[in-house]
């Protein structure tokens, strides 16, 4: 193995010691060179956190972010590829400055797709958080008997989740019995009414 590949190979498992940091939120701290921080990495004044080039002034975000991901994934595929070149042209001549073109040929449009990917991921939408609110009207089961001035449990339905809750009622309420709630005094607990029978 020659020293193109070896080189090649380093870097490719540089790349792969940064991915590992940005998704635990590691940091290295090299004079001021910042390499961390919840996947950002800080150069003095220049800022590569998602590309952040120079300085912004105010609260507008002038410029280009550029993630770790997306610089290990550049770095990853530069190295990796940049080494199976290497290792294809043994001796040759020009291999070094070859196997750096083809890593680089590698290199850009991964790192563009780890970042269309990382933006993908960073700006998906998610539901809203469930309130106390939420679960007003909120169908259910007993799934333990709630006795008269204590406590049972119910299984209700909201939002798509099953949630497990104390409740209370003033009347018992057996095992089974489909209930809904009617007023929440405390995040852990509800006070439920049974449904109207149906005929």
């Amino acid at each position: 193995m020659g020293s193109a590949v070896i080189t090649f190979l380093a870097i490719g498992g540089f790349a792969l010691l940064l991915l590992a940091l940005s998704l635990v939120g590691g940091r290295i701290h090299l004079g001021h060179l910042h390499i961390g921080h919840l996947g950002r990495l800080h150069l003095g004044h220049l800022r590569l956190g998602h590309l952040r080039l120079g300085h912004s002034s105010g609260g507008s975000g002038a410029g280009v972010e550029l993630s770790m991901p997306v610089v290990a994934g550049f770095l990853g595929a530069f190295g990796f590829g940049g080494a199976i070149v290497a290792s294809l042209l043994p001796g040759a001549p020009a291999a070094t400055v070859i196997a750096a073109g083809a890593g680089l040929a590698a290199a850009i449009p991964t790192g563009w797709l780890v970042g269309r990917l990382v933006e993908a991921a960073m700006n998906m939408p998610t539901d809203a958080t469930l309130t106390s609110s939420d679960l007003i009207g909120a169908m259910g089961v007993v799934i333990s008997a709630v006795p008269v001035g204590g406590y049972g449990e119910v299984r209700l339905a909201v939002a798509g989740t099953q949630m497990k809750l104390h409740a209370r009622c003033d009347e018992p309420l057996a095992l089974g019995t489909r209930v809904f709630v009617i007023s929440v005094p405390t995040p852990t607990s509800v006070l439920v009414e049974p449904t109207p029978a149906v005929d």
